[in-house]
Parts: C-alpha cells; structure tokens; sequence
C-alpha cells in the first residue's frame, strides 16, 4: 500500500471547499441555482435550507477528506508522486469515474446544464487536488 500523505489530503480537502465555494458562487452561481430551481423558492425553504448549510458543508468536507485519501492512494500506488502525476491521475480519475457517473445521472433525469456546472467544479478541484497531492512528498 502507498504511503499517503495526511496533511496532503488535508489540504486538498481545503483547497476543494475554497474551489467549489468559489465555483458555486462568484463564478457559476446563479446559474446552479437556476439549474437546481433554487432560484423559485420560497424565502422560508431558502431559510430552512441556511439552517442545514453549517451540517451541509462538514458533511462535504468529510465526504472530501475520504475522496482525497483515495485519489493519494492511487497517485502513490501508481508512483506518480510529483506535479505532473498527481494532475494526470486526478484528470484519468475524472474521466474514468466522475464524467459516467454524473453523465448517466444527466441522462436518466437530470438536467445536461447540471451535468457541466458539476462535472466542470470536479474537473478543476481534482486537477487542483492530484497536483497538491501528487508534488507533497
């Protein structure tokens, strides 16, 4: 088994809440909210949804730390311990998992602008994420 680097998966669980807090937001925001009919709520379901957010975005945080902990077991296992490899596995791991997964989710009753907006924030967190991990020795 690699070695993995906890402060590496650490970090990149970090760097994936900045990446996603600013892709959902400033950047792509009112167009996921579109997307996911945030934008017709009510204001008393938007003040329930506030109320789960704090829960919401440990539970994420989690979910991130066990994502990373994995993607550093590949990029060690598969000895790509450095800039480029870490990249390459996170954009193959992106490819390979992420793009089916959320394609066959679009196809079979969600929405392709749904599919974009969250396949492009993993894109980017997971090429974020393989560079931190894969340059951290």
């Amino acid at each position: 088994m690699a070695d993995i680097n906890i402060w590496a998966v650490l970090v990149s669980a970090v760097a994936s809440m900045v990446i996603g807090g600013t892709w959902f937001g400033p950047l792509f925001g009112k167009q996921y909210m579109r997307a996911i009919g945030m934008d017709s709520w009510s204001p008393e379901r938007q003040a329930a949804e506030k109320k789960k957010m704090g829960m919401s975005y440990f539970g994420q945080f989690i979910a991130s730390l066990v994502m990373f902990y994995i993607l550093a077991w590949f990029i060690g296992g598969l000895d790509k311990l450095t800039l480029q490899g870490g990249i390459l596995v996170g954009f193959l791991v992106w490819l390979g998992f992420v793009v089916p997964t959320k394609f066959g989710d679009a196809l079979w009753g969600g929405k392709m602008s749904l599919f974009w907006l969250t396949t492009g924030n993993s894109l980017v967190t997971l090429l974020a994420t393989g560079a931190i991990i894969g340059s951290w020795k």
